[in-house]
């Protein structure tokens, strides 16, 4: 098996998404599990500033990171620590998650300004957001590169 260049870009993958993982496990994945208990941890916003339509869609949003982003984000990143095609591909597909939501979250942010209802403070979001679908987008593009293809098995000499 070819292993993944230990290098900076390497690290610049791994150390910030498992500080994602852990983020998300604790403010999705737990708020999947009743959206009360993340807007009393802090992690969610409440209906009174959302809308109990916005409160639907963030919670949505936390159940679908707990059944498919976040197990798929940990495979991915265990796979590309063991340098494997399986976790390439997981991980891509994790980071392209990590670009998407951001990017929708964001839309909504406008879309919804002045609606009835919603009185979000949009600067964290702004604050945070971007960076994050900027690292996802660098990821993607970085975990593509061809040096971290693993060579097929029934190739022991890869060219």
């Amino acid at each position: 098996m070819l292993k993944a260049p230990r290098n900076s870009s390497f690290y610049a993958v791994q150390v910030p998404g498992w500080l994602l993982l852990v983020y998300l496990a604790y403010a999705q994945g737990i708020s999947a599990f009743g959206y009360d208990l993340g807007v009393a941890m802090g992690t969610q916003e409440p209906p009174e500033v959302i809308t109990k339509v916005g409160a639907a869609f963030w919670y949505g949003f936390a159940f679908g990171d707990l059944l498919v982003y976040i197990p798929l984000l940990f495979a991915g990143l265990v796979g590309h620590l063991r340098a494997t095609n399986w976790g390439r591909v997981c991980l891509l597909g994790a980071l392209g998650i990590t670009v998407y939501w951001p990017l929708v979250c964001l839309a909504a942010l406008v879309a919804a300004r002045g609606a009835p209802g919603w009185s979000v403070d949009e600067t964290p979001y702004w604050a945070v957001l971007p960076p994050i679908a900027a690292w996802g987008a660098w990821g993607m593009w970085t975990v593509s590169d061809s040096r971290w293809t693993v060579p097929d098995r029934a190739d022991p000499d890869p060219p």
